[in-house]
């Protein structure tokens, strides 16, 4: 039985010449190259595909994220807050209180005056002083709601919002409560021969303040930015 000639192969020999019909449908026709389209995936595949661009889209979204702060359960737990026993030293933060004083100076504008010290009122210091930091600061207790906590006195290491961490001279770390407590502090006037030691003379003059904690309920970082108004104070 004689083979059946390509339907293609007829009709270029009617419009062609046979060398030309030959060399057209061996070029075109016959070694065409067949594309074929890949195996379709599994809907399992497609799930797989899905869940991949899920997580690394996830995972481009963290990293341009900033670092989730840790909580406050996180906090206790990892101990970052804690001060070990060996350094809760009264003397190791005397060099901390002396840099406060420096800072405090320079916060009241008394620091290179030399004896002339400018009037220190509410109205032109008492914001400075509301948003300043206390870090360093030597505190005494006042007045107190509780009366056991009259009268202690320490360097201040951690102020809180609602707490100031102190070291007292034993050596000892107390948390005091600001709510219904009356704080007292003072700051050393910088004298004509301040290259001189001054230390331990009873002459020196100091300034001293009076801070309500109850009016003062708020972390460091947040006064820094804050405005503060006058208001009455009731209890007073």
């Amino acid at each position: 039985m004689a083979s059946r000639t390509h339907i293609a192969h007829e009709l270029l020999q009617r419009a062609h010449s046979p060398d030309t019909a030959n060399q057209l449908f061996t070029e075109r026709i016959k070694q065409k190259p067949l594309f074929l389209r890949p195996t379709s995936p599994t809907p399992a595949d497609n799930r797989a595909r899905r869940r991949l661009h899920r997580l690394r889209k996830k995972e481009y979204f963290y990293r341009k994220q900033k670092p989730k702060p840790l909580s406050a359960r996180e906090k206790r737990i990892s101990g970052i807050y804690d001060i070990p026993k060996e350094e809760c030293k009264y003397e190791i933060f005397k060099g901390l209180h002396k840099l406060w004083v420096e800072y405090m100076q320079e916060v009241l504008d008394i620091k290179d005056r030399r004896g002339n010290i400018p009037p220190v009122t509410a109205q032109s210091h008492g914001s400075k002083l509301a948003s300043a930091d206390f870090h360093g600061a030597e505190i005494e207790v006042v007045r107190s709601r509780c009366a056991s906590r009259v009268g202690m006195k320490g360097i201040v290491v951690r102020d809180t919002k609602f707490t100031f961490v102190v070291v007292t001279e034993k050596d000892e770390a107390k948390t005091i409560p600001k709510e219904h407590t009356i704080f007292r502090f003072t700051v050393p006037i910088p004298t004509k021969d301040e290259g001189e030691n001054t230390e331990g003379k009873a002459s020196a003059k100091e300034l001293v303040f009076e801070l309500h904690g109850s009016q003062f309920e708020n972390r460091p970082v947040d006064r820094a930015n804050k405005k503060f108004k006058w208001k009455n104070v009731d209890y007073l």
